[in-house]
């Protein structure tokens, strides 16, 4: 078979290969990017499902707009009013099929083949994956544990004029890196100086041990004269609430918002209207705060037990700072003391060791840290963390 050339830029993903690996008996997996299971409010949801079956059967069930679910567009317009972005309208936003798809419909709508896009590095594989499918020229801009370093992205927007700049400013994947305040009022003023859209990705903000993040970008923009129309913002239920709802937002100025519903119609019509009525019926009886508390102890306890099991077994051979939210430590193998310093090397000892993890490698658009590594703590309790951790200190 003869298959579309755009295919020859894209890899399978490295992180659903490594999966392949995981079948062994016992094996602990720091891997995975996933919500743990245990934690979704099940009973929630289901009284959410019934509501949605007994008060609208015909909106739950049948065909609906490619805009997405009213009722839903409704609650998520509030739900971003509550984290402070001003002047939230349902008509502001659509709905996507997860926050994946409001990514790859702006790599529909924007790239054509060549055009410069600018990314952390690292970031999130599957956004490299999919802006490289519609031919995108991707430029890293390097990041520090308080997120995009912006003299250097400022230096990339000058020599690259790209078609959009994509950043998960809140507790990146896989860095765990939080935007500083003053970085994210520096990037609007970017955005308004040289005209540029930014993308923000935000599906773990909402995830904080402790203090509160800074605002998003989004909620920033009204204190920041012109940049509101130069950003786009991707939500999501998947890590609060249930992936398995499939249920992501974009919010974008009216002409983007109008071509990628435009595409989202090629592509599935609509977001299945039976969970975006349970995902509306969610929201609307109260449940999140509840939610979000549990969900922010069980994984800052988590993030605190990896913190300490990594100091502990791995002590010097390892460099990570401590996140304050999401899912992710962004590690680097110091080599000292003669230890590896090569992640894929230590991934394959660490799976005889019967621990898993992902090499860094894969989320660098370009120059790859070979010595870099993520561990996500979120599906395994303390005890199988320091277990694991244990194993991997016996891989070195």
């Amino acid at each position: 078979m003869q298959f579309a050339t755009r295919l020859d830029n894209v890899e399978t993903s490295a992180i659903r290969e490594l999966f392949k690996l995981l079948g062994k008996p016992g094996i602990i997996s720091f891997a995975g990017g996933f919500p743990d299971s245990a934690m979704f409010d099940v009973e929630g949801l289901r009284e959410a499902s019934q509501k949605a079956l007994a008060e609208e059967p015909g909106g739950a069930l049948q065909y609906g707009a490619t805009e997405g679910y009213e009722p839903l567009r409704a609650q998520l317009a509030a739900f971003e009013r509550s984290k402070g972005v001003a002047d939230m309208e349902p008509n502001q936003l659509i709905v996507t099929t997860g926050s994946q798809q409001a990514l790859d419909l702006i790599g529909k709508t924007m790239i054509s083949p060549g055009d410069k896009v600018i990314v952390e590095g690292p970031t999130f594989l599957a956004t490299i994956q999919c802006f490289r499918l519609y031919g995108a020229d991707i430029q890293s801009a390097p990041i520090d544990a308080q997120g995009v370093q912006v003299d250097r992205l400022e230096q990339l927007i000058v020599e690259h004029r790209p078609k959009f700049v994509y950043l998960i400013p809140t507790f990146g994947n896989p860095s765990g890196a939080l935007l500083s305040l003053e970085r994210r009022r520096r990037i609007l003023e970017l955005a308004v100086k040289y005209q540029v859209l930014v993308v923000e990705d935000d599906p773990y903000g909402d995830l904080y041990f402790g203090e509160a993040p800074p605002p998003s970008l989004l909620a920033l923009a009204s204190e920041v004269p012109g940049s509101r129309e130069w950003i786009a913002h991707c939500g999501s239920m998947s890590k609060v609430l249930s992936p398995g709802l499939r249920v992501g937002w974009l919010v974008a100025q009216p002409e983007l918002l109008a071509k990628a519903t435009m595409c989202k119609q090629f592509s599935d019509a609509h977001t299945s209207t039976f969970a975006q009525a349970t995902a509306a019926q969610y929201l609307k009886s109260g449940r999140m705060p509840a939610t979000l508390r549990n969900v922010r102890q069980k994984y800052a306890e988590r993030s605190h037990g990896m913190a300490e099991a990594l100091k502990r077994e791995l002590g010097e051979a390892i460099e990570f700072t401590e996140p304050k939210g999401g899912l992710f430590f962004w590690a680097r193998l110091s080599g000292r003391g003669g230890k590896p310093t090569h992640a894929g090397e230590f991934a394959r000892r660490a799976i005889e060791q019967g621990v898993a993890f992902v090499p860094g490698a894969p989320f660098f658009a370009k120059d790859p840290d070979l010595a870099t590594l993520r561990l996500s703590f979120a599906t395994a309790d303390v005890d199988k963390i320091r277990e694991g951790v244990g194993r991997l200190g016996r891989a070195l």
